[in-house]
């Protein structure tokens, strides 16, 4: 590892190393071997070494640093060649956190490059190594960091003026590349351009996403562009970006007068919809076009319906995945934030792993939980944790219930969805000690967390749960029912995972705690009515959906269920962590008319009331632009946030109606249950599954359903049918609907009778949800 002498520390201008070089001959299966501290790219005789974005990429780099391999076989020639590695801050040591208090130098204060030239892929024969016989310089890059952006001053040339250091660094951490590259999409042109009134042009590209503004450029020497970034307009329709807060997300180049010039950043990305151009000097913009980038570049799941709302609902999810899924499972890609929130993922893994091939991502992910754990066995909120390194502004930022369930929901997932069975025994163990440390945190069954920020366990409960009007607020989950639940809910999945890695003892230990807790919850929050204490929707939807409700009981429980959501005038009553269970545990317990109106209703709080808003991604706030089109605080108030389009794995799952068997995972056999929603139809949705492709589709006409699916190649199929679908013929032969029908691999018809529900006639008046 060499440091180049040139680097004048964070926030100062990017460097370089290089080195000459000559190879007698050359075979054309020549590798290089490659990673930095700090961000980089390589080029060979002035050519660039592949095609990936923002490697080696990001992860808890004092235990795990990726290196990546690349064939350069066509780049290298006989005679002399020149490798020049250029190096950026990037998530090491560019400002992370947000507010006044960004960490700074997180995992070093210096930038340094790692490489290795060997003759072929599989051989010893090193041909160029990286020592201190390479030299260093600035690069035009005259500053550059993930939340600030990118200057870039075309006048200045590369110049070796210093040399290199090799560092005393141990290359234990280092590892090969475990996912997709983060790399570019088709680019998207703007749909609208206008000039404002202090001249500047802002161009809407009609799509909210993360990556970077491209352009090309003529003009004088000196003459600069900069182009700045927004997701929304204000009410005014004036470019609007006090939601990024401290993060600048600007882009400067200044051009070098040589003909005509192109400019993409090379070490940062943004969060934007809209883009603000400032030309200074004498320079014309010749051509602007918006780059989406993303380590999940290929859709893997589509639904389509009669909805128009709701298919936009679907495409605004993947496009929050696409944008969030950049190295990392990120909160949103715009403001001082854009970390690994454990919530939001633990939520989505199971959407994320239907539209997009997640398994190297996630599960690169899950180890670097895995590093950021603490020694309690606290799962940090978010990882890699900038916190674990510098905690002083940030103590405590690990331990809450619902975020640090991610070390095992997330392995689940991806068991459910690949078959994965390793990643389930890599994690175990911190899943186990994350268990205990939730047990420990009040020494019993029901857990107590602090209310204060870093207090031991503190937990965010159902965050962002709607509470109504200030003059008559709705209930709202505490912490210490939201916190138990999830120890009920990650105890009974490890215990099953126990089970599958062939752990008996500990699948033994933590189904005792598991009975432990239920038991508890049901003396500590039900009363002898069956009303749960909290009396809300995100209690009733979480406890009802994992059995947490005694059989005496569920009944009233669906009663009190339902007056909750009818005392929210049919609108959503959920946070972060009761979104996803809201409508499968309406549909559990038979109410899917009831489902259908909560999800199709078109106000705020609603899914779908966000899309009439003309959201193009998912909103972190279901308020977060007013009906009359006035911002929300924009303290925090991301517009590219995929926690609720969480929503769509019930679409897939729910709706179209099918979904991975947990007792023969990763798509080996597969379930077909549909709920019939009628204003929905015509559904259609597939997925490419790792068995190959899943379709499914459904129409009703009247009472009449027609379900077709294709079950792939080398799988099987289990239909099963709701006891109010009647008449059920399957490929044409009565079936009593009873149970469970195999379907064989190949195409099937499924015909039955089902007689709708009838939608609620909304009222005008609603009280509760309207007041001031």
């Amino acid at each position: 590892m060499i440091a180049p002498l040139a680097d004048r520390g964070v926030g100062t201008p990017a460097s370089f190393v290089r080195k000459t070089f000559v190879l007698p001959e050359v075979s054309g299966n020549e590798v290089l071997h490659i990673s930095a501290l700090g961000l980089y790219r390589c080029f060979i005789n002035g050519q660039r070494v592949g095609n990936d974005l923002l490697t080696p990429g990001w992860t808890s780099y004092h235990e795990r640093l990726s290196y990546q391999t690349y064939p350069v076989g066509n780049l290298v020639v006989p005679g002399e060649n020149i490798i020049t590695i250029w190096l950026a801050d990037g998530w090491l040591r560019s400002p992370l956190m947000w507010g006044k208090h960004p960490i700074v130098n997180t995992w070093g204060d210096k930038i340094a490059a790692i490489a290795e030239l060997h003759a072929d892929a599989g051989g010893d024969d090193v041909l160029l190594v990286t020592d201190a016989s390479w030299e260093s310089g600035e690069l035009p890059i005259r500053k550059s960091g993930i939340y600030f952006g990118e200057i870039f001053d075309a006048r200045i040339p590369l110049v070796v003026s210093a040399g290199t250091a090799a560092l005393d660094y141990d290359t234990s951490p280092l590892i090969a590349h475990e996912t997709t590259p983060v790399r570019e999409m088709a680019p998207l042109p703007p749909v609208k351009s206008w000039q404002d009134a202090e001249g500047r042009i802002v161009h809407d590209f009609g799509q909210n996403l993360g990556g970077y503004v491209a352009y090309t450029v003529t003009g004088e020497p000196g003459a600069t562009v900069t182009v700045e970034h927004a997701e929304v307009l204000d009410q005014d329709g004036n470019f609007y970006n006090g939601n990024f807060r401290t993060a600048a997300a600007r882009t400067e180049y200044t051009l070098n007068g040589q003909g005509e010039e192109h400019y993409r950043p090379y070490f940062t990305f943004q969060g934007y919809r809209y883009a603000r151009v400032t030309v200074t000097g004498k320079a014309t913009v010749a051509a602007i076009e918006s780059v989406p980038i993303s380590s999940i570049t290929e859709q893997t799941a589509s639904f389509t319906s009669g909805s128009k709302l709701v298919d936009r609902l679907v495409l605004n999810t993947l496009w929050s995945q696409r944008s969030n899924f950049i190295e990392v499972p990120t909160d949103c890609p715009q403001r001082d934030e854009r970390l690994g929130w454990t919530g939001d993922a633990q939520v989505f893994a199971g959407t994320a792993a239907y539209l997009g091939d997640v398994h190297g991502f996630l599960t690169k992910w899950v180890r670097d939980l895995i590093v950021d754990q603490r020694e309690d066995g606290a799962i940090p909120h978010v990882s890699p944790d900038p916190t674990r390194q510098d905690p002083s502004h940030y103590p405590g930022f690990f331990g809450s219930t619902g975020w640090g369930d991610a070390i095992a929901i997330v392995p689940w997932q991806l068991y459910l969805h690949y078959g994965d069975t390793s990643i389930l025994r890599e994690a175990l163990p911190a899943m186990t000690k994350w268990v205990d440390f939730v047990w420990s945190i009040s020494n019993g069954p029901i857990v107590n967390p602090p209310r204060e920020w870093g207090g031991r366990g503190f937990s965010f409960g159902d965050w962002l749960q709607p509470s109504g009007p200030s003059a008559k607020p709705l209930p709202t989950i505490g912490d210490d029912a939201a916190a138990t639940i999830y120890l009920f809910i990650t105890s009974s999945l490890v215990a099953r995972i126990a089970r599958i890695t062939g752990d008996t003892a500990l699948a033994e230990r933590m189904e005792t705690m598991a009975a432990a807790v239920k038991a508890a919850f049901a003396r500590e929050f039900i009363t002898a009515s069956g009303r749960l204490a909290y009396d809300d929707q995100t209690s009733y939807a979480l406890a009802l959906l994992h059995d947490l409700v005694p059989p005496e009981h569920v009944e009233a429980a669906k009663r009190y269920f339902k007056a909750t959501i009818a005392r929210s005038d049919g609108r959503i009553g959920t946070g972060f962590i009761g979104t996803p269970a809201l409508l499968p545990a309406l549909v559990k317990i038979g109410e899917i008319g009831l489902a259908a109106d909560v999800f199709l209703q078109e106000e705020v709080p609603g899914w779908l009331y966000q899309v009439k808003m003309g959201a193009t991604t998912i909103w972190e706030r279901w308020d977060a632009i007013q009906p009359d089109g006035s911002i929300y605080n924009p303290q925090m108030n991301s517009y590219n946030h995929y926690a609720y389009g969480a929503v769509c794995q019930w679409l897939l799952e729910g709706v179209a109606g099918f979904r991975p068997d947990e007792s023969d995972p990763g798509f080996a056999t597969i379930i077909f249950e549909p709920t019939i929603i009628a204003e929905l139809s015509p559904v259609k949705a597939s997925h490419e599954s790792p068995k190959g492709p899943i379709a499914a589709s459904w129409t009703a006409e009247g009472e009449i359903v027609r379900y077709e699916v294709d079950v792939p190649a080398g799988t099987r199929g289990l239909l099963r049918l709701r006891p109010d679908y009647r008449d059920v013929l399957v490929d044409g032969a009565a079936w009593d609907g009873q149970g469970e029908h195999a379907l064989a691999a190949g195409h099937h018809v499924i015909t039955f009778t089902y007689t709708p529900v009838p939608r609620r006639v909304r009222a005008d008046n609603g009280i509760n949800a309207r007041t001031p």
